[in-house]
């Protein structure tokens, strides 16, 4: 789609909302973006670009909010859209024409996939087990024969948790626990009300939903044990699409009132969900080169947004830290490249276009 936009207008649907940010005198162009909801990741990692952007001149973002990102990606590969925030499953899914992309089919999925790039990645968080200290379950293989609240009724998320406790203790919703679904909006409610003995979450440091239950009495989560993260089962999982090892130093971790974090050893590990800020293929190099140089140079600026962001190891570029390579179709922008390349950052070859 054309980036210029007539009267600086965005068409939204009645449950998103556009945030603009303006421009210095001078800037010529002005860029669509789409991302999540207010207070995660992906939301505060689009509106910071946004302001960076703009503040050097850049160009104008027009940010719709709360939108669902499996569209947002259909969304940008289909040229409506400029920017998006993107978990990195799902372009995996839309090449296969699978999952959520059903309906496009394999042969269409694949070429629409084509159409975007990346400029930067980053991890949206990783997955522990919790409970409150007056529960039963006081660790991993206590889960055995409770009810364990384990995500939303459908979606990335209950798989993810279903697979962790499988690699991790050999159990299997349905057979060796009861696992108890909850939507988003719901979840704290759910954590609080006695409904699981436990939760199979995914996590922030620190993490909201954790910090709103407190209330209700002191919490203990447990990292993957060191022995099953260094299996062969866990480290095949963490090579899936869309996921990237989650590995916190629980020292740089700030101490919260009525949280006990258990790890053997001190570092927290889990398996993490890949993101990246994706654009259209099309975008001039100029830009793309532009944008990422803005983010790369400027992490700072991101991490200081939320005390969460410290933990998204925005600024790598490994693809054995960022969900890039293997099985994600995803190749970065060649204007991302340059970018990378002048910070004085090797990118790897799997993940040039």
């Amino acid at each position: 789609m054309s980036s210029k936009l007539r009267s600086g207008t965005l068409a939204l649907t009645a449950l998103a909302a556009a945030v603009a940010f303006a421009l210095p005198a001078g800037a010529q162009q002005n860029l669509t973006a789409e991302t999540a909801s207010p207070g995660g990741v992906p939301h505060a990692t689009i509106t910071t670009l946004a302001e960076l952007a703009a503040g050097a001149g850049i160009a104008n973002f027009q940010v719709a909010e709360g939108q669902t990102l499996t569209n947002s990606l259909q969304n940008l590969a289909q040229g409506k859209t400029d920017v998006a925030a993107v978990p990195l499953i799902l372009p995996f899914l839309l090449s296969r024409g699978a999952g959520p992309y059903g309906k496009l089919g394999k042969k269409k999925g694949a070429e629409l996939v084509k159409n975007t790039a990346a400029l930067y990645t980053y991890t949206y968080g990783g997955y522990g087990l919790y409970a409150f200290d007056s529960s039963s379950v006081k660790g991993w293989k206590d889960i055995k024969g409770k009810t364990i609240v384990n995500g939303p009724p459908r979606g990335a998320a209950l798989n993810i948790a279903r697979a962790i406790v499988r690699i991790v203790t050999g159990y299997s919703d349905g057979k060796d626990y009861k696992g108890v679904q909850s939507n988003w909006g719901q979840m704290v409610k759910t954590i609080t009300d006695g409904t699981g003995d436990a939760m199979v979450l995914p996590i922030t440091f620190p993490d909201t939903r954790i910090l709103r239950s407190l209330g209700s009495g002191s919490i203990t989560l447990w990292s993957v044990p060191k022995k099953a993260w260094d299996s062969k089962a866990m480290q095949r999982y963490l090579k899936a699409p869309g996921t990237a090892p989650w590995v916190i130093d629980l020292k740089t971790v700030k101490p919260i009132k009525g949280l006990t974090i258990v790890s053997e050893d001190g570092i927290f590990r889990a398996p993490g969900t890949a993101g990246a800020e994706m654009v259209q293929t099309s975008m001039s190099f100029d830009m793309a080169k532009a944008l990422t140089k803005a983010a790369i140079s400027n992490v700072k600026k991101f991490t200081s947004k939320a005390p969460y962001m410290a933990n998204i190891f925005l600024g790598e570029i490994d693809p054995a830290k960022t969900g890039m390579c293997g099985p994600v179709p995803v190749k970065y922008h060649p204007g991302a490249v340059a970018a990378w390349e002048e910070a004085g950052h090797k990118v790897p070859d799997c993940a040039k276009p």
